[in-house]
């Protein structure tokens, strides 16, 4: 009898840690769950519209190494992107997409928040979408789920980089890889999420960029004070490497930064999340030294 009472008690108390598991597992909210290193299920959806202010009044421009700060009239850069992903592998294992970047810039001593005005006023403003990217997302290693590969293929939409000495967008092709990887600490209170972003400039030999690679590594450390809300520290490191000039002997530039910067993410509904991000040009070469301003709106379903 005692056996029995002992073998039922112990059955109680596994299905209780199983339920338990199963319902904490259920629990964990999007911004939990779906890092950038985690592909959707297929027929699921991912919309993100994300926005950055980029402000400055200081650059490292004072000399021809690129290396002495100088001060300078305030130069705005406003860009709102719009990436689309959806699943469709049975697998998990591949998502397609689409994204979109609208661009909007103000220089010369103009307001920060001018880059709203949208107003074209020539030689201090221009605004326009400027390119378009087909994307895929892919996980190459089956046993490593939690790290995953975006390829895509930004197609500019301008004709001119700078039109009346205002600079917009690049106006060659870009060949973008980023690689996503990240890790969830036992207790599931702090993640840490990498990321290397890859673009090869190419095209237009016109382009400031012509010709060059630019790798961006990033690091991440987030803390969920509950599952619906985190606040994160980043690091990043800007290298802009150029393989050589063009016909006419311009394009051989090269830069890099190095930023530090925090933020916050909160769940706002089973589907909608809201993120904001703040960053800080520390130092580097050929470099605005500017801030950033960060925010960004997350729909799954």
């Amino acid at each position: 009898m005692k056996k029995i009472i002992v073998i039922a008690l112990a059955l109680v108390a596994i299905s209780f840690n199983g339920f338990s598991q199963e319902e904490a597992q259920e629990e964990r909210s999007v911004i939990q769950t779906y890092t950038p290193s985690i592909l959707l299920k297929k027929g699921q959806w991912d919309i993100k519209w994300f926005n950055n202010i980029y402000t400055e009044t200081s650059d490292l421009f004072g000399n021809q190494e690129g290396t002495q700060k100088r001060d300078i009239p305030r130069n705005t850069f406003f860009t709102s992107s719009v990436d689309i992903f959806t699943g469709i592998s049975n697998n998990n294992r591949l998502n397609i997409g689409l994204l979109f970047e609208v661009r909007s810039n103000a220089i010369g001593g103009r307001k920060t928040l001018d880059v709203f005005s949208f107003d074209g006023e020539r030689g201090t403003a221009r605004s326009g979408l400027t390119s378009f990217a087909p994307a895929i997302k892919f996980n190459p290693i089956k046993s490593v789920g939690n790290f995953t590969i975006q390829t895509a293929f930004h197609i500019p939409l301008i004709d001119n980089e700078t039109e009346d000495g205002v600079f917009l967008d690049q106006d060659g092709f870009i060949f973008q890889n980023r690689f996503f990887y990240d890790y969830s600490f036992a207790g599931g209170d702090w993640q840490f999420f990498t990321e290397l972003n890859t673009e090869y400039n190419f095209g237009e030999q016109e382009s400031f960029a012509y010709n060059s690679l630019r790798l961006t590594p990033g690091v991440f450390l987030s803390y969920f004070p509950s599952s619906k809300f985190t606040v994160l520290g980043l690091a990043q490191h800007i290298e802009l490497i150029s393989f050589g000039a063009n016909d006419a002997g311009a394009n051989d530039f090269s830069q890099s930064a190095t930023i530090l910067g925090g933020g916050a993410k909160y769940q706002l509904t089973n589907a909608l999340n809201v993120e904001f991000l703040y960053s800080n040009f520390l130092f580097g070469k050929k470099t605005g030294l500017g801030q950033t301003f960060n925010v960004g709106l997350r729909a799954l379903f």
